[in-house]
């Protein structure tokens, strides 16, 4: 089979507070995917009785975030009011829009015995029109999130529109998010539905066109190409994809159309701005 990969992305370690992260997007050889600005392999990471994930209140604009776990649990709060405990197989979606900040935390329950988290999060940049829009936060539980199987794989569709199924969780502009498991010998078909594509290989043991991925590496898939992922035994992999918005910038958490917009946010939130997360004294400074 040709070879359908154009670019094949490592990550970069992130210490995100006592636990890695593997950051995939963005580098500089590659800023987007579709929507998609940011990627973020978190752990596996093991905490003992008593720790957990701290992310202290921090502000996002002009994007929303998405929050998809394996294991474990996280406890998000933000400036809206919202306190939403979310695990596996759930998919919390915040709408940044004109300014939002929150906090991520392990659940006090996690705290109580030795825990593990292991998820993606992502940042979706939102659409010109749509990067002031009022900030909203949803939380969309396993059940309501479209799950099928063939070729002994599972597959499930966190948000966008593929193989006739539509997520319910609301999106801002066309965008393809999949969570693809293995049972052993499977495969899963890549359709050419989006004009950027790209598979993730979580787990070790996935093959694109009968060629083997290394772990950890994000694969860009070739415009027009249409792909067969298989694993020859139990793997994982996330696909994202879809149309692009436009050229964005981000600095630290604010991402933009705009460089005078990301300048204004820096300074709303060194003067408060961004409304109080429940239950939260802390927060992240701006970084000099």
């Amino acid at each position: 089979m040709s070879n359908p990969i154009s670019q094949l992305i490592a990550p970069h370690e992130q210490d995100l507070g006592g636990f890695v992260a593997r950051r995939i997007l963005p580098q500089e050889e590659r800023m987007m995917v579709g929507p998609f600005i940011f990627f973020d392999h978190l752990g596996p990471a093991v905490f003992p009785p008593g720790k957990g994930v701290d992310v202290r209140p921090h502000p996002h604009i002009n994007l929303a975030t998405v929050t998809y776990l394996f294991t474990g649990g996280l406890l998000h709060r933000d400036s809206l009011g919202t306190i939403q405990e979310i695990r596996p197989g759930a998919v919390n979606w915040m709408t940044a829009g004109r300014g939002i900040s929150h906090s991520e935390r392990s659940p006090e329950s996690d705290r109580q015995i030795e825990s593990t988290i292991h998820g993606i999060q992502t940042w979706v940049a939102l659409p010109d029109e749509d990067e002031e829009t009022e900030p909203w936060f949803r939380h969309h539980p396993p059940e309501d999130i479209p799950t099928w199987e063939a070729n002994n794989t599972q597959i499930k569709l966190i948000a966008g529109k593929s193989n006739g199924y539509t997520s319910p969780v609301k999106v801002f502009s066309p965008m393809l998010y999949l969570d693809v498991v293995f049972n052993g010998d499977g495969k899963y078909t890549l359709a050419a539905d989006y004009s950027e594509r790209a598979v993730y290989t979580v787990t070790p043991g996935i093959h694109i066109n009968g060629k083997a991925i290394a772990q950890h590496r994000l694969a860009i898939i070739n415009l027009g190409e249409v792909v067969e992922i298989t694993a020859s035994t139990s793997a994982r992999c996330i696909i994202i994809g879809g149309e692009p918005v436009g050229p964005r910038q981000k600095w630290w958490n604010f991402v933009s159309s705009r460089p005078e917009r990301i300048a204004q946010a820096k300074i709303d939130w060194k003067n408060h701005r961004f409304g109080q997360v429940p239950q939260e004294t802390e927060f992240i400074p701006l970084p000099e």
